[in-house]
């Protein structure tokens, strides 16, 4: 055979080979990809809007149903009132208190100081402390009930009243009703805030991770992308996975670790490689194996822009 034939065979195997590796390998073109419109419904909104005439905020509640309390510094009666109003509120709505020895959620005291506002003496005061806008919740991470005066009513009024104010209900104006600034005897607890307390509620502490942002972007068949996500939920989560697709085939995972309630993460990667060519859609898809109280946040597209 002619070597002269040979040599110009293998040069043009070795150009061939060159060029399908300065295809592959080296970026020449870049492709920009959009979030879908679907996909951007998705994205969080960390505020909780809506307008609200029972609760401080709206969807005011703690983390979980089950909350925990101590009685410090009070009297028998006094002491004996805030756990029969306790009693009252498990008994008409889903919520339940534990006592605690430390690291309490809901802390009560008591002080003989007589505390005069205007012409009236106040009886008592109580509030959440710390609040969180998680999701769709304003989440009650505390709060404080100081007990000033004993009750002199069947039902301990003073103590419901301020245990209320922790659970995030404002001052009502009806008389009749238990929030009504002025304690009177005959006040009771209206069924708008035992409806309230178990809607809210109704709600599981679970945990719900989403996105609150992410970006995709191909130089040649090198993928860059960037993403944070949220736990909107109101519990902390476990490890999770994002799972990485480019034309429905998956190129990369991530393990991302656990996340607390209200907290996020941020992380990028960059010159993943791909080997489809001609990439029109690249996912992203966050997968567990704990309950979550929204899963269809845990999965984005993004389309190629057409230029």
């Amino acid at each position: 055979m002619n070597t002269k034939v040979v040599n110009y065979s293998l040069a043009a195997i070795i150009l061939f080979l060159l060029l399908i590796f300065v295809y592959l390998f080296i970026p020449f073109n870049t492709t920009e990809f959009n979030l879908s419109p679907d996909s951007a419904l998705l994205i969080a909104n960390s505020s909780a809007e809506s307008n609200d005439e029972l609760q401080f905020y709206p969807n005011m509640r703690f983390p979980s149903p089950d909350i925990s309390y101590r009685i410090e510094n009070c009297s028998v009666q006094r002491e004996k009132d805030m756990n029969d109003a306790f009693e009252i509120i498990e008994e008409k709505t889903v919520l339940s208190f534990y006592a605690v020895k430390y690291g309490e959620e809901i802390k009560v005291t008591c002080n003989d100081t007589i505390i005069i506002e205007g012409n009236l003496f106040t009886a008592g005061e109580g509030g959440p402390v710390n609040v969180s806008i998680i999701g769709e919740f304003y989440v009650i991470e505390s709060g404080k009930i100081l007990l000033l005066k004993d009750s002199n009513c069947k039902t301990p009024n003073v103590a419901l009243h301020e245990l209320l104010h922790v659970l995030g209900f404002d001052h009502s104006e009806d008389s009749d009703s238990i929030m009504y600034e002025i304690s009177e005897c005959e006040q009771t607890m209206g069924y708008d805030i035992i409806d309230r307390i178990n809607k809210i509620y109704s709600v599981p502490t679970q945990p719900d991770l989403v996105f609150e942002n992410a970006s995709a972007l191909m130089h040649g068949q090198y993928l860059n992308i960037a993403y944070s996500i949220r736990n909107n939920g109101l519990k902390y989560s476990g490890i999770s996975i994002i799972k990485i697709l480019a034309n429905e085939k998956e190129i990369q995972e991530i393990e991302i670790p656990a996340i607390e309630m209200g907290e996020g993460i941020q992380g990028y990667m960059i010159n993943i490689f791909v080997k489809q060519i001609g990439i029109e859609e690249i996912e992203f898809i966050i997968e567990n194996d704990f309950e979550e109280l929204h899963k269809l946040n845990n999965r984005i597209y993004f389309s190629e822009i057409k230029k």
